[in-house]
């Protein structure tokens, strides 16, 4: 019986899980709360997957990601429909000098700028903005991503004065936390709302186009368990989607652009520039998952990582090293249940 990622048990059994990587790249600009990002490459016998959630999802939220890992490294993915992938920059909550020239070096027509960094971040979230919007010109598309930071009357106060410095956005992501206050969010703005963490750590992922909570889905295929299966939620979702990025290196991150490409319609630019984002990677050379102006190549199978830049980013701290050994254990075990 296949899983829901679509790998075999032969293919499972294939795979070299004691041979597994740890690795530990240093962030460029603390994400997400990240100043170093963590994770596992995984072998087996179509290539390498990538195995890398983050510290704060147990083990069931984990099983997933394991088992978009499984079917990279055992399957590969299904065809692509398109060559290339548009995407937009990712401006970090950084001062507006660094916004400028994040976006202006970009080559994308789109920015997703992160918002909410923090409780009192209101006015250097607007000047952010604006300087992403003098870098774009005025044809540029702004997204802004709140990460769920605000209460309801927050997200209206915050959304209507965003919307006004970027002279438009084109939609506000996770606003809120829960999917009820996403729906009431809705209701009372005139720009688009993006769920993302409402569907990726839900355990229903599509209550949130039947809540009537959000005009766009936000779809990463690692925390959802694989190309195949993302593309059952967003068919199943019937939402316009942007394909994201859950920081992976190159290795994990062909995933998300193997989906972006087995879409049926694109019609947004994807969060996938965030490499970006990583002073390093474990894929050399034009292996390196890098856009050119502003768009990716759909990569045809996973790219290997180079033994030179595994050895340079091996994990350092064997006691931090021995926890994610102990989690991938733990994980492959939840992760039969998930399959």
């Amino acid at each position: 019986m296949s899983s829901p990622g679509g790998s075999s048990p032969e293919g499972f059994n294939a795979i070299d899980f004691d041979g597994a990587r740890v690795y530990a790249i240093p962030m460029r600009v603390r994400f997400r709360g990240i100043a170093v990002r963590e994770g596992m490459l995984i072998e087996g016998p179509a290539g390498w997957g990538e195995f890398c959630p983050f510290a704060d999802y147990d083990d069931a939220e984990s099983a997933p990601w394991l088992a978009t890992a499984i079917e990279q490294c055992t399957i590969g993915w299904p065809p692509s429909v398109r060559d290339r992938i548009p995407i937009n920059c990712i401006v970090p909550a950084v001062d507006p000098k660094r916004a400028h020239e994040i976006t202006a070096r970009s080559g994308c027509r789109t920015a997703k700028v992160k918002v909410a960094d923090h409780p009192e971040s209101l006015a250097e979230d607007l000047a952010r903005v604006e300087a992403v919007r003098d870098a774009l010109g005025p044809a540029g598309a702004i997204r802004v991503d709140a990460n769920g930071r605000w209460d309801v009357d927050t997200a209206l106060t915050h959304i209507h004065r965003l919307d006004k410095a970027a002279s438009g956005l084109e939609y506000v992501e996770q606003p809120c936390r829960t999917i009820d206050e996403l729906a009431t969010v809705r209701r009372q703005v005139d720009v688009r709302v993006a769920a993302d963490e409402s569907i990726r750590r839900a355990e229903d992922p599509l209550r949130v186009a039947v809540a009537g909570a959000a005009d766009v889905a936000v779809i990463k295929c690692s925390p959802l368990g694989g190309v195949r299966r993302s593309l059952q939620v967003a068919e199943a979702a019937g939402l316009p989607c942007v394909v994201s990025s859950a920081l992976e290196t190159s290795v994990g991150l062909a995933a998300q652009l193997a989906l972006a490409g087995a879409l049926p319609d694109l019609d947004f630019a994807c969060g996938l520039g965030t490499l970006s984002l990583l002073d390093g990677d474990l894929v050399a050379g034009s292996g390196s998952l890098r856009p050119v102006d502003g768009y990716f190549p759909v990569p045809c199978r996973p790219p290997a990582p180079d033994p030179a830049l595994l050895d340079r980013y091996e994990m350092a701290d064997p006691q931090r090293a021995s926890w994610w050994r102990d989690r991938l254990r733990r994980v492959r075990a939840e992760q039969q249940r998930f399959r």
